[in-house]
Parts: structure tokens; sequence; C-alpha cells
């Protein structure tokens, strides 16, 4: 049973994936500039000192286009 139990080890191991840890800086998901392409991620618009509507969203650093919130789906990053 040697080289059974081998293989079903070497199986187990090639099936577990590595811990998620993208997402672990609060990130719920990023803004999108329909117009532009431009992406920013939700924990990043303050840093990059993007400018924001009434309403709290923030405006698209290249046009000045109001940016559409899109949320991460899963547990990976808002890619």
């Amino acid at each position: 049973m040697g080289i059974l139990d081998t293989v079903t080890d070497i199986m187990g191991e090639s099936t577990q994936r590595a811990p998620d840890t993208a997402g672990d800086d609060g990130s719920k998901g990023s803004y999108w500039c329909d117009d532009c392409g431009v992406r920013v991620r939700d924990v990043e618009v303050d840093a990059e000192g993007l400018d924001r509507d009434a309403d709290g969203t923030p405006a698209c650093p290249d046009c000045g286009e109001s940016m559409r919130f899109e949320r991460a789906s899963g547990s990976g990053c808002a890619c």
C-alpha cells in the first residue's frame, strides 16, 4: 500500500488551494469609468485624491465623469 498511499497524498496536495489572502484590506470592489475604462479599488479612492459628487461617488481621474461601483464576486480581488 506504500505506492497507493503516496499517490493519494500527491493527489490530495494537488487539489489544495493556497490560502486566500486577497481582500484582507477591506475592499468591497472597484469603481469603474465606463467612458475611459479606468478602474480604482474602493480602498484606494481617498489615497488617489479623487473628487466625489454629492452622493460620494468618485469622479474619473482622466475624464471627470462619475464612476460606477462594481462589487467583487467571490473572495478574490476586485479585478
